[in-house]
């Protein structure tokens, strides 16, 4: 009897079939590959256009920028509109960049702790009214944020926080998105985890502290960067909150360059170029965290 070890691990090839010659694969493989890198070059040339755009223009002279004859670069680079952000004490950009670094850096941990805890209550912690909460929660989300611009400028406003740096930061420490994501990603986290904990004596708190906060690490991450990134291109509620130019964000002070008494091009692309550097470099940081976290969220229900 044959023994099923002897027994041809492939099927047989059928008669008339021959293999390509390793060479044609070869060639066929390197073909694929070559064409795969030429594709995705071409496109990151296109993303990186507008960065192109933006360093050339921040570079050249405001008749050059207007100019309809077109220029690849500029005839002379033009690093004075670099130093002449810091110089106009009418348009604070200095003040108005460690405004939005304050506001950024105190908002996204905060908001991302704030929506870790809260998406643990309602992922594991059952108390009565849960699911109205999170309903509540999800229609926050369905509500333009526009509208409530208003109701929360007089709330801020009765409580003193006009120009001030807690009424800058203050209503954006809550991030209904967040929240969401975070109770999505501990419904599937591991219900063995908890119990080992709770047996160990460990409270809802200590569970989360010790076994869940560090196990997030992924999530934080992900959502922190994204929370960084929303409070740095925040514009409408610093607008309407820092009514003095001390109290101006970076995206205040760059509108600041185009009015109707005011048009200076070289150095709002100038200050464009150095607003977006945090982002960059945040981006090229968590970018991995970023999709990452959004993937094992799951967006469960």
């Amino acid at each position: 009897m044959t023994s099923t070890l002897d027994a041809p691990r492939t099927a047989p090839r059928p008669a008339g079939v021959k293999r390509p010659p390793r060479a044609s694969r070869l060639r066929g493989t390197l073909l694929g590959s070559v064409l795969t890198y030429l594709a995705l070059c071409l496109l990151a040339a296109v993303c990186l256009i507008p960065f192109y755009m933006l360093l050339r223009n921040a570079l050249m002279t405001t008749p050059e920028v207007t100019s309809t004859d077109w220029q690849w670069l500029p005839g002379a680079l033009h690093w004075e509109n670099f130093t002449g952000l810091f110089d106009n004490p009418e348009r604070p950009f200095g003040r108005s960049l460690m405004n939005s670094l304050i506001i950024a850096v105190v908002t996204a941990p905060v908001a991302t702790l704030f929506a870790s805890m809260a998406g643990y209550a309602l992922a594991r912690i059952a108390v009565p009214g849960r699911a109205v909460v999170l309903a509540l929660i999800v229609g926050t989300l369905m509500i333009p944020q526009a509208v409530t611009f208003l109701p929360t400028f007089v709330v801020v406003g009765s409580m003193g926080g006009v120009n001030t740096m807690w009424g800058l930061i203050a209503p954006g420490l809550f991030n209904a998105f967040a929240v969401v994501l975070f109770r999505s990603f501990y419904l599937s986290f591991p219900a063995e985890i908890e119990e080992a904990g709770r047996l160990d004596g460990l409270s809802h708190l200590g569970v989360y502290r010790r076994l869940i906060l560090p196990n997030s690490t992924t999530m934080i991450a992900s959502l922190g960067a994204l929370s960084f990134i929303d409070a740095w291109n925040s514009f409408l509620w610093p607008l309407m909150i820092g009514q003095d130019p001390n109290s101006w964000t970076v995206q205040i002070a760059l509108s600041s360059f185009l009015t109707s008494q005011t048009v200076d091009l070289p150095e709002l692309f100038a200050g464009t170029v150095v607003a977006i550097l945090p982002l960059v470099i945040m981006f090229l940081v968590a970018q991995r965290h970023i999709v990452q976290g959004i993937a094992m969220s799951g967006l469960k229900s």
